[in-house]
């Protein structure tokens, strides 16, 4: 604008190769700061901006999902719960019971879990009936309780007194039949047991009974006992008839039982069955008759029993089916029950030649081969009634 006037700025800058009276470089610049520039007194009155939030999803609002959240809450609380009721049921499970002694508890048949649990409640046995209830649901043991008569220790636990049950660990009866009943007799006793139940429909026949000690649980109908008796009797028959001697004068299974009967009811000896058999094996094979006192007491008396006196001299030469003073031979049919000895004892006799026996005033016999020294025997015998003899010495 002005002709000749000096341009400002219009000086070339300085050359930055260090070549003047001013040698400079390019001027610094300061770092970056991460400080706001300060704000003015009215920036400062007015409030700071906040970001406002974000929207939340609709899928985390959508009814279905509130729903599962709050259904996946309850789980989990009631699994909590369940988890510390099945850790505390486990300890009273598993804990000590009330019971003070041994106790027998009888658990009816047709029973429930309930009705089982409240008797065990009532009996003392355990004192919380839904620990039992929720034991045997959790055990899936609701139909393995079986009915019967059960013994809980002291103290059992629950999970003793489930297991008791579960396992069908009932008590155990016996009922111990003598040999040389007759099968009447072995009836009245049946009956006359508590233990057992129902009625028998008739007298088993005679010497098919094996005398013997049956167990049984309480309630077991007497039938099934008659019927094991005689289940018992067919085994054992069976077996010691197998291994008889092949000489003695028996043809059947049958008269061997006749022959044991017999034995049964003259001794009591387990030393003298054999020695017995052996008389009346004898006199068999001689055509004698075998004269046994107690067959005439079971002609008389019909198998009911003993005649409770001595016998009579008209009843020795009564007339009866077994009275074998008066008959040849065995007698119709056994005169009781023999058990297991007196079978072999028919089975296996003595190997000897006596043909007479007779009381020696101690329980036992004294054997003779003949009259003669048998009617010594009787003698003496007779002395020894009358208190005036020490008794007689069995000859073994």
């Amino acid at each position: 604008m002005f002709a000749g006037s000096v341009r400002l700025n219009s000086d070339p800058p300085p050359s930055g190769n260090g070549s003047g009276p001013l040698a400079r470089g390019p001027i610094p610049q300061p770092p970056p700061s991460n400080n706001k520039p300060p704000r003015s007194p009215r920036h400062v009155l007015e409030p700071e901006r906040v970001p406002l939030p974000k929207r939340r999803s609709r899928r985390v609002r959508h009814p279905l999902v509130i729903v599962g959240n709050a259904i996946f809450t309850l789980l989990v609380v009631i699994s909590v719960a369940v988890g510390g009721a099945l850790f505390v049921g486990r300890q009273r499970f598993e804990a000590p019971g009330p019971l003070a002694q041994d106790k027998v508890v009888n658990i009816p048949r047709g029973a429930g879990i309930r009705e089982i649990a409240d008797i065990l409640r009532r009996e003392g046995v355990i004192d919380q009936a839904w620990v039992f209830m929720g034991g045997v649901i959790a055990l899936k043991a609701g139909s393995e309780l079986k009915y019967g008569e059960y013994q809980f220790i002291k103290h059992a636990s629950i999970a003793d007194v489930v297991d008791t049950i579960i396992e069908n660990k009932v008590v155990q009866h016996a009922v111990t039949i003598p040999e040389g009943l007759t099968s009447e007799q072995i009836v009245a006793r049946l009956l006359e047991n508590a233990a057992l139940a129902g009625q028998i429909k008739e007298i088993p026949r005679e010497g098919t009974l094996l005398p013997e000690t049956y167990k049984f649980t309480r309630g077991m109908a007497r039938d099934q006992i008659v019927q094991r008796m005689q289940q018992a009797h067919k085994r054992v028959l069976t077996e010691v008839w197998e291994h008889r001697v092949q000489d003695i004068p028996i043809r059947t299974p049958e008269q061997l039982v006749i022959m044991a009967s017999i034995v049964e009811k003259e001794t009591g000896r387990p030393d003298e069955r054999t020695r017995v058999a052996a008389v009346f094996m004898n006199r068999l094979k001689t055509k004698m008759r075998l004269q046994s006192d107690p067959t005439i007491i079971y002609g008389l008396t019909g198998g009911k029993g003993a005649l409770g006196r001595p016998i009579m001299k008209s009843e020795i030469e009564q007339h009866t089916a077994y009275n074998t003073y008066v008959i040849d031979g065995l007698p119709p049919g056994p005169i009781a029950n023999p058990g297991r000895a007196s079978l072999e004892a028919a089975a296996n006799p003595a190997r000897t030649k006596e043909l007479y026996f007779v009381a020696d005033g101690t329980g036992g016999h004294v054997f003779s081969e003949n009259y003669d020294a048998h009617q010594k025997n009787v003698a003496r015998l007779r002395t020894i009634e009358h208190g005036n003899a020490p008794p007689l010495a069995a000859k073994r």
